[in-house]
């Protein structure tokens, strides 16, 4: 049933010319879903993400929000207002205050007293712009602008938030601080597709990934089956005897699938096969052994291991 789903395509294609920016995508995101889209540049990402906020013509296929199908018409002109989107490149206008440029966006959605000026209270809040209120936007660090970006996104309450590339070029506090932001919306019930070559931030923030390549969805899953699926296990093992002696007695071990040296540390990163049984197996063979250990902890390949590998397998 499409009304299972805040997001389901159908085949949906663009086509430019001879150029297919997205090729025949089947997308389902569940309702309540921070689900992240990632790829390399050119992979069709902002041009479905377009379709998506009801800007770019699909060329064919079929596109439903919360079960309502999506046309750029004049039709369901309800459904277009419940949508937000945040480009990537949306201009500020500087020389208006934080205070005047929300409330100038909630007019457009025709938001009116006493509910805009609450709503307006409630959004400053919510992005920490309160005291900046009456600030010039000129006068902005660029994560305030892009927290401000947000809160222009979300003044009319959406049901559905399309964020590309939000956290481009920010520091690390200020993705933190977007960061939480977004868990706050999700907690609320929206969801969220966003878009980023952080993937750091996405694997903290999304419940499910898509990867796209060449205008195709190749991947899309939910993360932890993800890292179920296709993410090994690793040990990070430090020794303070020389590596070749760590290395010669891994040679042995039947659930090690080689190894890597840490840059600058007297320590390998392990590929291993087993469990936490083994794992610990190994450990005490390491001390029989008389092989003096500083640190040994297990992990697990990250979502760029992840991505990189797909990539990979995709190429080849």
């Amino acid at each position: 049933m499409e009304s299972e789903y805040a997001i389901s395509t159908h085949q949906l294609t663009k086509q430019y010319d001879r150029h297919i920016a997205v090729n025949q995508v089947d997308l389902q995101v569940e309702i309540g879903e921070v689900y992240g889209l990632i790829g390399p540049n050119g992979a069709g990402k902002t041009t479905l993400i377009r379709m998506l906020a009801a800007i770019e013509e699909p060329t064919t296929g079929e596109i439903y929000i919360n079960g309502e199908q999506l046309l750029r018409d004049s039709s369901n002109p309800r459904l277009k207002q419940r949508l937000g989107y945040l480009p990537d490149d949306f201009p500020l206008y500087d020389d208006l205050t934080v205070w005047d440029y929300l409330d100038y966006f909630a007019r457009l959605y025709l938001l009116k007293q006493p509910h805009r000026r609450y709503r307006l209270n409630d959004v400053l809040e919510l992005v920490q712009l309160t005291s900046k209120r009456h600030s010039l936007i000129s006068t902005l660090s660029r994560g305030m602008k892009q927290r401000l970006s947000l809160a222009r996104t979300i003044i009319h309450e959406p049901m559905l938030l399309l964020l590309d590339e939000p956290v481009s070029g920010l520091d690390p506090i200020a993705r933190m601080q977007f960061r939480e932001i977004i868990k706050i919306l999700q907690s609320a019930g929206m969801t969220i597709l966003i878009s980023s070559h952080v993937l750091s931030d996405l694997a903290e923030l999304c419940t499910s990934i898509g990867i796209m390549e060449l205008g195709y969805l190749v991947e899309s899953a939910s993360l932890k089956e993800l890292y179920q699926r296709l993410s090994r296990q690793q040990i990070i093992i430090s020794t303070l005897d020389p590596l070749e002696t760590l290395e010669t007695f891994l040679k042995n071990e039947p659930s090690v699938e080689g190894w890597e040296r840490i840059s600058g540390q007297n320590s390998l990163r392990v590929g291993f096969s087993g469990g936490s049984e083994e794992s610990a197996a190994l450990l005490r063979s390491l001390v029989i052994a008389g092989i003096s250990i500083s640190e040994f902890h297990c992990t697990q390949e990250d979502l760029e291991a992840i991505f990189l590998k797909l990539g990979h397998q995709q190429v080849s």
